[in-house]
């Protein structure tokens, strides 16, 4: 094999492993957490650390969906050279960087999902337009519904006609009726399955089972979180939060880990001794240890500065996180993690505490690093694929 190929990869891959550092560190490190360290039922450090673990966890089992989009579904026609996945690595993380350093969130899929187009587009490969609607409706429409949900849910949770046991119990079992039927990369035949799949496959009876499974599984832990609750409110809602914030990491991870290492696939074509496995134990493992050393920064700035959390607006923030995050999974949709949080965040503090609760400086701000952090990153990535690539 050619040495400089070797290199080249060598360097790329590092490029990745940054770029997976700088998105431990931000987004996916830094989102997951905040509403629970917002409504002060964990502290900043173990959630950084929870978040780490849980984020690598995620990048393993769900990381592949979203790492094939960027690396093959984003440009037709050409297939990105060592020279310019090092490119849109650095170019991505280099801004994220600036947002971690700034305490802004800046938005890790807007800048690598631009970087991508930038450079492939500069190589001479065609816009895949049905993709490009796709993720923008994704990415427009996520505040919107985000935080319309939250905005909904943090508006009955504090009713006296509607008691927490369940309400928020009918929550956790819509939650748990999900993820019984969230795919997996160790569960199927074809390198993905859900668990409610899985139960159809082993009885050969088909989608009644299916169906039956999600019903029973969302049951049986509304039950349970009802009991919870009943027997001690408060403790019942801290579990709930917690386990929403797991969930919530678990999502970033299989989300947030395409944006490192997606880039990275079409270059395993003439490297086969490294499996896509092996990639993404890689990413997940940048991202554990950016959570870790870098998350903690952020973790404050999205807790402190965008609404006063208590445990019921965090709940209901981090349900439509959860589902909107494993939307896209699904689709393969590179998503900001900081975009689904933050527009949640809003819409919870809204409800409760009305305009006082929310920070417009903060969140215009916010708004214009989201979309000007894309249109900087694919200028950056095309003029310098241009003049160097």
């Amino acid at each position: 094999m050619d040495p400089a190929l070797i290199a080249l990869f060598v360097v790329a891959g590092l490029s990745s492993l940054f770029m997976a550092w700088v998105i431990g560190a931000g987004s996916s490190g830094a989102t997951p957490f905040a509403p629970a360290v917002g409504a002060n039922e964990i502290s900043t450090m173990r959630a950084a650390f929870v978040v780490g673990i849980l984020g690598f966890v995620g990048a393993v089992t769900q990381g592949a969906n979203v790492s094939e989009a960027i690396g093959s579904g984003l440009v037709g026609g050409v297939s990105l050279p060592p020279t310019g996945v090092i490119a849109v690595l650095l170019i991505g993380a280099g801004l994220m960087a600036v947002g971690i350093k700034t305490g802004y969130p800046v938005a890790t899929a807007f800048t690598v999902t631009g970087s991508v187009i930038g450079v492939g587009l500069a190589l001479g490969g065609e816009p895949v337009w049905p993709k490009y609607l796709q993720i923008g409706a994704v990415w427009l429409f996520t505040p919107f519904v985000g935080g319309g949900i939250a905005y909904a849910i943090a508006t009955v949770l504090p009713r006296a006609d509607v008691p927490e046991r369940l309400s928020v119990a009918a929550l956790a079992g819509l939650v748990g009726a999900v993820m019984l039927n969230v795919e997996f990369a160790f569960l199927g035949d074809d390198g993905g399955g859900s668990l409610a799949g899985t139960a159809q496959q082993l009885t050969g009876v088909g989608q009644p089972i299916g169906l039956l499974v999600s019903v029973l599984g969302a049951a049986v832990v509304a039950g349970v979180v009802s009991v919870d609750i009943r027997r001690d409110t408060v403790g019942g809602l801290r579990r709930v939060l917690l386990s929403l914030g797991s969930l919530v990491a678990f999502s970033a991870g299989g989300s947030q880990v395409g944006l490192a290492v997606g880039p990275l696939l079409p270059l395993l074509d003439e490297m086969p001794m490294v499996s896509t496995l092996a990639v993404l134990v890689g990413g997940g493992f940048g991202m554990l240890i950016g959570s870790w050393t870098g998350a903690p920064r952020m973790i404050k700035s999205l807790a402190r500065d965008y609404s006063s959390l208590g445990p019921r607006r965090s709940i209901a923030a981090l349900v439509p996180s959860f589902l909107i995050a494993q939307l896209a999974v699904l689709l393969g949709v590179p998503v900001s993690f900081n975009e689904i949080v933050v527009s949640a965040i809003i819409g919870s503090g809204a409800a409760v505490g009305g305009l006082e609760a929310i920070s417009f400086r903060k969140i215009g701000i916010t708004i214009a690093a989201w979309f000007g952090s894309f249109v900087l990153a694919f200028l950056l990535a095309f003029v310098v694929a241009t003049l160097v690539l």
